[in-house]
Formats: structure tokens, sequence, C-alpha cells
């Protein structure tokens, strides 16, 4: 364990250093909330439809995808361990005595929080100072704060064990490129990233949370909004747990089952 958590700090330290990055990112995800909150407005100002969502906790919603864009992005991904498989540098890796999934998981969760905490603070404190209806509500009570944020660390360890579902894959394929892509464009729209989930029609939606991908962060963002709560709110956390464990178990599974057949330069 200690190897791990010596690996895990050292990733943390290593991407605390990209603080310009994470100012301009502060600036980017600031301004693109804010632009989505004027959008998603002029929809509720016209008055056509009822909405699923009030518009205090569609607002909240917003700015916690905003602030916390780093931990659920599943548009991220690593370029160097898809470059390590396909190019049999990951043989290095095979030579320390750790397990390979381990290594890797701990790494990206060490990348994702690095960004998280640089990025998430200012974010937060400039949506809280903004005026009503476009500022951030706090919690409805402590409660529903430390539910909030055992989901959050549940939807974090969800989106990894998935990204090492990914990564495991490409041992299978010859290019990366087809499957970022297709699992990109699929994992954005199922986790609530382009529209939270409510807005999808009845029937689709329910299909929908029970996909992993709304275990992300779909769940934490409409507990702390108050947009789930009470007997749904523990059964949405039921299921974080269960896609976290099955996750980890089909990643280990491809793992394994890799590592029995992998040729590594011809060797």
């Amino acid at each position: 364990m200690k190897k791990y958590i010596s690996f895990f700090r050292i990733r943390f330290i290593n991407g605390l250093q990209y603080r310009a990055a994470a100012a301009a990112g502060v600036v980017t995800q600031f301004t693109w909330g804010f632009m989505e909150i004027l959008l998603f407005r002029a929809f509720y100002q016209s008055g056509s439809q009822d909405f699923p969502m009030t518009f205090p906790a569609l607002v909240s919603y917003v700015w916690l995808q905003q602030a916390f864009l780093a931990l659920f992005m599943t548009w991220f991904w690593e370029a160097e361990l898809f470059d390590s498989i396909t190019t049999g540098n990951v043989a290095y890796e095979l030579c320390r005595p750790i397990r390979l999934y381990n290594m890797w998981f701990v790494r990206g969760l060490a990348v994702r929080l690095s960004k998280a905490v640089l990025r998430c603070i200012p974010v937060l404190f400039l949506s809280l100072l903004l005026p009503p209806p476009f500022k951030l509500l706090l919690p409805g009570g402590l409660m529903t704060a430390l539910m909030f944020l055992l989901s959050m660390i549940l939807g974090t360890l969800v989106v990894v064990a998935f990204g090492m579902l990914v990564y495991m894959s490409v041992f299978y394929t010859i290019s990366s490129q087809g499957i970022k892509l297709m699992v990109t464009s699929l994992s954005e729209f199922l986790s609530g990233a382009v529209i939270p989930l409510p807005f999808l029609p009845d029937g689709i939606r329910q299909a929908v949370e029970l996909l992993p991908f709304a275990s992300m962060q779909n769940v934490p963002f409409r507990i702390y909004s108050g947009d789930i709560y009470g007997i749904t709110m523990v059964k949405c956390l039921g299921l974080q747990i269960f896609w976290l464990f099955a996750l980890i178990l089909a990643g280990r599974l491809l793992e394994s089952r890799a590592l029995k057949r992998v040729i590594i330069q011809g060797g």
C-alpha cells in the first residue's frame, strides 16, 4: 500500500505544477458556465413548458459541473498510457513489483484531483458572489452536504474505474483512436455533461439513469441542488457503489486476461 500512496503523492504534486494552465482553465470554465446558464435562462423565461429542474437547481448543477470538470470529464485521457501499450513500452511497467491496474488507477485519480484542486475553489468562490438567480446556492442542510461529498467520492472513483476499463481494452486493439472517439461521445452525453439527465424524454431517461455514466457527475450534482433526495438518493448511492465494483472487476479481468496473452516486441 505504501508504494501506491507514494506514487499517488508524486503524481499529485506533479499535477500541481501547472498553475498557468489552471488559471486559464478557471477563466474558461467560469465564462462557459455563465454562458450556459444564460442559455438555459432564455428557455426558462419562455414559459412554454414545465421544466424538470427548478432554475436555481439547474444553476447549481452548472456551476458544480464547471468547478469539478477535472474530476468528471470523460474526454480526458492520458496519451502516455495509450502509447505505452501500442508501442510496447508497457513492458517497463510490468517489470515493477506492483500491479499494473492498481498503479494506473492511482495515477488517474491523482492527476484528476490535482487538476480539480487548482480550479474548483476560484470557480466556486466566484459563483457564490454572483447575484440571484445566477449564483451557486449552498446545500439544503448538513445531511445533504455529507451525502454530496460521499457521492462525489463515489462518482470520481467510477470515472477513474471506467477510464481504466478503456485503457485495458487497448491491449486488444491496434489503435486507441476509435475507442476514444466512441467512448467520449457516448459517455459525455449519457453522464449529463451536455444537458442534465432530467431533461431527457421519459423512458429514455429512466434507462440512462441505470447506466454507469449516470453514476458519475449526474448523481452528486443533483443531490447538492436538491433535485435528488430521500429514498431516491439512497438508491442512486447504491447504484454508484454497484457500478464502482462492477467496473473495477471488469477492468481487473481484462488486465489479467490481456497480460496472459500479451506479446511485446516479439517476445
